[in-house]
């Protein structure tokens, strides 16, 4: 088993930053990669972010370039850098771990998840 636990959410306003971040712990040796997925009000959860075991980063084309997604292999935590924010972010933010090398989308284990809040 592998535990999620987020932190950094909140209300901030359309423009500013947030930052969130993610720490594993239990069978963190299983974990290949670890991401961020998001699900706004009456919406689908949708894919944010992920970081590969290899080190390779990928994202939502929609979100290149204003979200920044950092590992630390030694710690087992990842970081969500989100700047530029705008009302349409407003969603829980959820963090995700796969045990599979090759499945970078569909997550093994899931956070709680922490609500960001963007005001306009």
């Amino acid at each position: 088993q592998v535990q999620l636990v987020e932190s950094g959410g909140g209300l901030v306003q359309a423009g500013g930053s947030l930052r969130l971040s993610c720490s594993a712990s239990g069978r963190t040796s299983s974990v290949y990669t670890m991401g961020w997925f998001r699900q706004a009000p009456g919406k689908e959860r949708e894919f944010v972010a992920g970081a590969r075991s290899t080190g390779n980063t990928y994202y939502a084309d929609a979100l290149k370039g204003r979200f920044t997604i950092s590992r630390d292999y030694g710690q087992n935590t990842i970081d969500l850098q989100m700047n530029s924010l705008k009302p349409e972010d407003t969603a829980v933010y959820y963090c995700g771990a796969s045990t599979s090398y090759f499945r970078i989308y569909n997550f093994d284990y899931w956070g709680q998840g922490t609500q960001v809040t963007v005001s306009s």
